[in-house]
């Protein structure tokens, strides 16, 4: 059993098809940003002895709360950790439940015998040959303090307090489905100034779904496909000050660009197969760990080889430090300088 949960574990560790391979890091500087050495703060054993690094599992995300508090999602035990800023453990987070189901690709052999033009190239799987808590797959702080977690396999997002009380759901859980009360395997969430919630129906569906802030459906967009508008796997979302949605589409390595309603404007090519976007406050985006202006272009990098090519989720505090999940089963900080 021990050998089978690690196998499963081991599967569960893949980002993303093997053909979608990240592209190379762009000719961007590093300005302004440290890697620190050793976060969160080591914990300590019983005889008050360093015990080494965390052992997260996977960490597939971080959010900032309002109060400066970083949350930190992972598959382990206790899904969402609250830390300080400085690393010192607060205690597990909220009351969001999450599958033991996992997301996994179809390899090369299965999809060219069996994967239809109209169907995604990823699938879940239950029971034994899930792993613990691995429908964590992102964690996001909404502009009211609100925290949301996204649980792929259960089709379910969870909005939460600031505190950690269940506030309302999106998607109905374990049903999936394309339609106004259903997601299949959803990716990401963001969150438009005129407080619309904006959903990204990613592993199972090809489409990105409007709400309202109260959580009534408003409309979707999007189709399988590699053209303008269509998404093989719109992974993740954020939105800018004036309401335009940005989608990275991880298959196709591209950054696509649309107006509030859901019409295409247009795209960034050959960005790489992005698993994380974060939306700065003076609105730029980490496009993995390489920042981005508003059209595409870069500005600076993270330093280190991790946080651009396996980032898989993070956040970026009032102060500008960012932080990055990586499914290795470790969170990077990085100092603004």
């Amino acid at each position: 059993m021990r050998i089978f949960r690690l196998a499963a574990l081991l599967v569960c560790t893949v980002s993303g098809p093997a053909f979608a391979q990240p592209a190379a890091k762009p000719d961007a500087p590093i300005i302004h940003y440290k890697h620190v050495a050793a976060w969160p703060t080591p914990l300590k054993g019983d005889k008050g002895l360093p015990a080494g690094p965390w052992n997260f599992i996977q960490v597939t995300s971080v959010a900032v709360k309002k109060d400066g508090n970083v949350l930190v999602m992972h598959r382990g035990d206790d899904p969402v950790l609250e830390y300080r800023p400085d690393g010192t453990l607060v205690g597990a987070f909220g009351d969001a439940k999450f599958n033991h189901g996992k997301v996994m690709p179809m390899s090369k052999e299965v999809a060219a015998k069996s994967r239809t033009p109209q169907m995604s190239g990823y699938q879940a799987v239950y029971g034994l040959a899930g792993c613990s808590n691995c429908g964590a797959h992102e964690i996001r702080v909404d502009p009211d303090g609100n925290v949301w977690v996204v649980d792929a396999p259960s089709h379910l997002i969870t909005k939460m307090s600031p505190q950690g009380k269940t506030l309302m759901t999106l998607g109905t859980r374990d049903k999936s489905g394309q339609n106004a009360t259903s997601f299949y395997l959803p990716t990401d969430i963001a969150f438009a100034p005129n407080g619309e919630l904006i959903v990204a129906d990613g592993y199972g569906n090809a489409r990105i779904v409007r709400f309202s802030k109260e959580g009534k459906y408003l409309g979707a967009f999007g189709s399988r496909g590699n053209g303008p508008g269509q998404f093989q796997l719109p992974h993740n979302v954020v939105v800018d000050g004036k309401g335009l949605i940005y989608v990275s589409d991880r298959e196709t390595q591209r950054i696509e660009v649309f107006d509030g309603s859901g019409k295409f404007l247009r795209q960034w090519e050959q960005v790489g197969a992005l698993s994380s976007l974060i939306m700065t406050p003076d609105q730029h985006i980490w496009a993995g760990g390489v920042l981005r202006d508003l059209n595409g272009k870069a500005i600076e990098s993270l330093p280190g080889e991790g946080a651009n090519a396996r980032a898989h989720g993070g956040a970026v505090a009032a102060n500008g430090d960012v932080y990055i999940g990586l499914l290795t089963g470790t969170v990077e900080k990085f100092v603004r300088q």
